[in-house]
């Protein structure tokens, strides 16, 4: 069934609520369950907790960025089924945004608060992705899937052996991040050459970095 086109207003309206929901703490609902619902609770120390509460912040920061990406490359993207295709991985990646929330939460600690900031440059980079073509577009979502699943790894790694529960939020993310990288191959996406991936792993390096602390 063919969506009524809403006004450049009512666009600007779903688009402040969309970023506001994805902001306010507390506002983001998961349509599945957290994974780590039953997983092994392990006391931690206070540095394993500092510890975990960082990468799962900055895991938190990474589903921000997501969220603003697809809803930036869903405005200007030309196909509608490319649009619709954002669309549904940033509903999908609404799971994660929550997932992460609620366990920073259970680790007494917060989201960061530079999250306005990622949230900001990403809707533009996505938006200026699907303005030059859907084929970059898609692209590009590849490109970053592929960065973001480098970092889980790394988490999974990194993460303390007792903590459980973050551990089973990452390795669900990392089966659910890969395979939108490769849906947005499939879709018709260039895959970009190595020097590029080297220029965004140095951004996603700096945001981690940060985003690990504040």
């Amino acid at each position: 069934m063919k969506r009524p086109k809403l006004s450049p207003v009512d666009q600007l309206i779903t688009l402040a609520d969309k970023a506001l929901r994805t902001l306010s703490p507390g506002n983001t609902q998961s349509e599945r369950e957290s994974p780590a619902r039953n997983a092994e609770v392990n006391e931690l120390s206070a540095s394993e907790q500092r510890h975990s509460a960082g990468l799962m912040r900055v895991n938190h920061s990474g589903e921000v960025c997501a969220q603003a990406l697809y809803q930036g490359q869903a405005l200007t993207a030309r196909l509608p089924e490319v649009r619709e295709e954002m669309e549904k991985a940033a509903a999908e990646e609404e799971d994660h945004l929550a997932w992460c929330e609620q366990r920073l939460q259970q680790l007494d600690s917060h989201t960061s608060f530079l999250n306005p900031v990622w949230y900001g440059l990403s809707f533009g980079v996505g938006a200026a992705a699907g303005l030059i073509s859907d084929k970059i577009s898609l692209g590009f979502v590849a490109a970053t899937e592929d960065q973001v699943c480098k970092h889980l790894r790394g988490h999974l790694e990194s993460l303390p052996d007792q903590d459980q529960k973050s551990k089973t939020i990452v390795e669900q993310m990392l089966v659910d991040e890969a395979r939108h990288a490769h849906t947005a191959i499939e879709a018709g996406g260039v895959r970009f050459p190595a020097p590029v991936k080297g220029v965004m792993s140095l951004v996603s390096g700096a945001m981690t970095k940060t985003s690990y602390h504040v």
